[in-house]
């Protein structure tokens, strides 16, 4: 088949992505469902809503969106039979499957105990004929695969974190895990294709299952506007940090204590929604470590507005702790939005943020988690010398034109090639 004949044939195909969370918060499902839309397939998203800031960033996409869009609502404030129907079922999904032995329960019991909107999700993904389907998510794993056996059609499935070990130890956690991995060894070598959210993940994919797995990294489209590579006009390193949740746990005290080192005027903005009290705890933490460090915290903001959100600043902070397999494995959003901004990026050594702090030279600075002092030297040679920060931001920026972006040719056209060969192959 002729690529001429191809395109034409494919063109019109119907495509359902798949997210049992919101669309807003899954940046990768709504890159997919734009670029696939682009292409000239016919999509449909089908996602949740039970969160009150998430329910209005969805709103906010879909006013710029044409594709089909079912979401099941279970927030409380708004569909409170739903989330009282969902937790309920969810909840002695979850006893039976301690009764039963989590990975020796049946695909459909563990997906009930493990994503509280299972069914209703699946019957949102097969209400309407698909060609294929691509799922994302964890909980999103077992709609996608289920939806695409009733309907008889392939399916591929987006691993973006490493799910069997994605949470801090706990019983509850032990608990998610066995059942993801139960759905993981059920589903994954039945899909056309797998997607992982770093070379990390996906390697640490295809150890354990043997299948076949491809990074696509949550790398963004180029942004209209160049970065302002202005220095900061009160003589401060001016840091951002992006995350849904601002909580312990995450390196930013270890960020703040080598700032105090370092004996620099910086100021700190947080995004994101915080953990109860962490903030108070938080800023007392920072005024004793860091006495010229300014902390500012802003709520969560939609995905279209956190690069401009994040101009104005020097460097992004990319502080992914290992004591959680996933968040070693993990390359999150975090880096490379702050290279479409033009910013710096300091890192954790991690196996997932290696690679690409590696590929960036001197747009990053690298160091090893618990060594304060090693990041307080780096943060201090930039203060002290402007030049060799502005250098480093344009570096970060080249990184981000070179490789680092959706249109890059390993990024959307490795996704596209993928979808028409596995609908080609049907």
């Amino acid at each position: 088949m002729n690529s001429s004949s191809s395109s034409v044939s494919l063109a019109g195909k119907r495509i359902c992505v798949v997210t049992a969370g919101h669309l807003s918060t899954c940046p990768r499902m709504l890159k997919a469902a734009d670029t696939l839309q682009e292409a000239g397939y016919r999509v449909r998203v089908v996602s949740a809503n039970y969160v009150p800031w998430a329910r209005e960033a969805d709103a906010y996409l879909r006013q710029s969106r044409s594709w089909a869009w079912s979401v099941f609502d279970y927030e409380k404030s708004r569909a409170s039979f739903n989330h009282f129907k969902t937790g309920l079922r969810y909840h002695l999904a979850r006893k039976l499957a301690r009764v039963l032995g989590p990975e020796r329960t049946g695909l459909a019991l563990a997906a009930r105990a493990y994503s509280r909107a299972h069914p209703e999700l699946f019957r949102l993904a097969v209400s309407e004929p698909a060609d294929f389907i691509y799922g994302g998510t964890g909980v999103g794993i077992s709609v996608a695969a289920a939806a695409a056996r009733r309907l008889g059609v392939p399916f591929a499935l987006d691993l973006e974190d490493y799910h069997s070990a994605e949470q801090d130890e706990s019983a509850e956690a032990r608990l998610a895990h066995s059942l993801v991995s139960n759905i993981e060894r059920r589903t994954l070598r039945d899909a056309a294709f797998l997607t992982a959210g770093s070379e990390a993940i996906a390697a640490e994919y295809r150890r354990r299952y043997g299948v076949a797995v491809f990074p696509l990294n949550n790398v963004f489209p180029l942004p209209a506007r160049a970065p302002d590579f202005s220095m900061s006009p009160a003589g401060e390193l001016r840091f951002v940090w992006l995350s849904q949740t601002v909580g312990g746990g995450r390196g930013l005290e270890e960020a703040v204590e080598a700032i105090g080192l370092a004996d620099i005027a910086a100021r700190l903005t947080l995004r994101g929604t915080a953990a109860a009290g962490y903030l108070e705890s938080f800023r007392e933490f920072a005024k004793r470590a860091a006495p010229r460090l300014q902390v500012e915290h802003f709520p969560p903001s939609p995905s279209a507005d956190v690069v401009d959100l994040c101009r104005g600043n020097d460097i992004g902070l990319a502080l992914e702790q290992a004591h959680v397999l996933n968040r070693a494995l993990c390359l999150c959003n975090k880096p490379f939005t702050y290279l479409l901004a033009g910013l710096a990026v300091v890192f954790t050594d991690t196996p997932g943020q290696r690679p690409l702090a590696e590929d960036l030279g001197g747009g990053a600075l690298f160091y090893k988690i618990g060594e304060a002092r090693q990041l307080a030297a780096g943060l201090k040679a930039w203060a002290d010398d402007p030049e060799a920060l502005l250098k480093a931001r344009r570096a970060a920026w080249d990184g981000a034109r070179r490789r680092w972006h959706w249109e890059h040719p390993a990024e959307r056209g490795a996704l596209l090639a993928a979808v028409a060969k596995s609908i080609s192959e049907k």
